[in-house]
């Protein structure tokens, strides 16, 4: 059985949320409702470095598109294995995006009969609607990975899926012998779409993406698989979800809009910390 994880705290003084009919309040009487699309905004003004921070509308709609072609699968099924190999439990999805891997992961758990309680963040307000229009079972927030409104030590797993991580957080809201899983792309990663788009490539720096001694690394795995883009929209739909978009040239972009299919590699770390607060 899925449920929501509950234990929200108020992003303006730390204090805990309590769902009154359409709204989380605090005891001070901060007030943040829930969108019909079934999130809750807890991303104070104060708190964004933009007027419209995260991924773009266009970003997260061609994330959509391309990820519901099902070309990533391996590595949703490479995580959901991750997470559940240690049975019920309270998972926080930090930078979830707009919800792939996480409606793979409780689809997952739910064939499986294992229980989660479940809450998931980013700071995109166009990722979030788009993840909760789809299942609104979850707690689905817009925040920050660097102001988690989350209680301390209230989450078993956290993910942290192609995103930033703050450690001062994540071991904030860490249970004892809590897990971290994080997904990062390796040196190979869509290595045919970069030589295209770029005039060189970078070596990529192949560290690991937490250094507090108090996360330890258990276990890392590399997923890699072939990916077959047999048209020129979800070979522009790969590009619009990544931040090479931004990075790429003109030229680059011209020689995008003239392929019609693409080989790709794909290979990425599934890698586990363990925490020991």
């Amino acid at each position: 059985m899925t449920q929501s994880l509950t234990d929200l705290i108020c992003p303006l003084d730390g204090k805990p949320l309590r769902l009154n009919e359409r709204s989380w309040r605090c005891e001070d009487g901060h007030s943040y409702d829930v969108a019909k699309q079934g999130y809750v905004n807890l991303l104070p003004v104060q708190n964004k470095r933009s007027k419209d921070p995260g991924d773009s509308k266009a970003m997260v709609q061609a994330r959509r598109e391309y990820l519901e072609q099902g070309y990533y699968e391996p590595l949703a099924r490479a995580l959901a294995n991750t997470v559940l190999a240690e049975g019920d439990q309270a998972v926080l999805d930090a930078g979830c995006g707009e919800g792939y891997y996480l409606r793979y992961l409780v689809e997952q758990a739910e064939q499986k009969g294992i229980d989660l309680r479940v809450a998931a963040l980013d700071i995109s307000k166009w990722a979030v609607q788009a993840a909760a229009k789809r299942d609104k079972r979850l707690s689905w927030m817009v925040a920050s990975n660097n102001s988690i409104p989350l209680d301390d030590n209230s989450v078993d797993t956290l993910l942290c899926v192609f995103g930033f991580p703050v450690e001062a957080e994540f071991k904030r809201i860490l249970r004892p012998s809590g897990r971290l899983i994080m997904l990062d792309p390796a040196a190979d990663h869509l290595k045919e779409l970069k030589v295209i788009i770029y005039s060189e490539l970078k070596s990529k720096n192949e560290t690991l993406p937490i250094t507090d001694s108090a996360f330890e690394l258990t276990s890392e795995q590399q997923v890699t698989f072939p990916v077959s883009l047999a048209s020129n929209q979800a070979i522009k739909d790969l590009l619009t979800m990544t931040p090479h978009l931004y990075r790429s040239s003109a030229e680059g972009r011209e020689r995008i809009e003239a392929l019609s299919s693409l080989e790709l590699t794909s290979d990425v770390w599934v890698r586990v910390f363990s925490y020991e607060n």
